[in-house]
């Protein structure tokens, strides 16, 4: 909780009241979380988000063309090096509220090691890629943003497919620090340890194969 928020509870009168208002929301909101994991199939791509299920249409070309490029370049370099597991797209990241399926996630092997093979809900990741669509967009740089941040997931990349531009974030005391906002040069994660990449391997398929060859 932020000192802010905390502080104005603190000095509200009636500050056990609205606690027992928010207890009783988040015990409903619990509820319905149980539910979504009773229904949800492997099939579905769908989201538990501040007591909402968010069902996602079907992807561009472009959004999966260039999840599929990265998400390449990415098991290929982990698998090789055994940094891990690297997850794409129906991998349920389950966190203190709220359950996301980003489209790339990767976690070393300190965590990975622990995946049985039934498992279908993961802890935070170390890095988590998100590929902005307009009916994500919002999510990708606001819930997320906070909700990621606030459980360590220590790296976060945002990719415009359609501006062919990436945004890297950092975590730095709590706190996620723009490292890099670019169409082009390389970009070296935090997280995967030696894991660097021309930015252009994301978006272009002759940029790919180079990068896949060079890994």
């Amino acid at each position: 909780m932020s000192n802010r928020i905390f502080s104005e509870i603190m000095d509200a009168p009636d500050a056990y009241l609205v606690l027992d208002a928010v207890h009783k929301a988040l015990d409903e909101e619990r509820e319905r979380r149980l539910k979504f994991y009773n229904d949800i199939t492997e099939e579905q791509k769908v989201e538990f988000i501040n007591g909402e299920i968010v069902t996602h249409s079907p992807a561009k070309f472009r959004h999966s063309n260039i999840g599929g490029m990265l998400y390449t370049l990415l098991t290929l370099y982990v698998r090789k090096n055994k940094l891990g597991f690297v997850g794409f797209e129906n991998v349920m990241i389950s966190l203190t509220r709220n359950d996301y399926e980003p489209d790339i996630s990767f976690f070393r092997k300190e965590k990975a090691i622990e995946f049985s093979q039934d498992k279908m809900f993961y802890p935070a990741p170390d890095l988590i890629v998100e590929i902005l669509s307009p009916s994500t967009a919002k999510r990708d740089r606001g819930i997320k943003f906070k909700d990621y941040g606030a459980h360590g997931v220590e790296e976060y990349w945002i990719i415009d497919p359609v501006k062919k531009t990436m945004e890297q974030y950092h975590l730095m005391d709590n706190k996620y620090e723009l490292v890099l906002n670019a169409d082009s040069g390389d970009v070296k994660s935090f997280a995967v340890k030696g894991f660097q990449i021309p930015i252009r391997a994301i978006f272009d398929d002759d940029e790919n194969l180079k990068a896949i060859q060079n890994l």
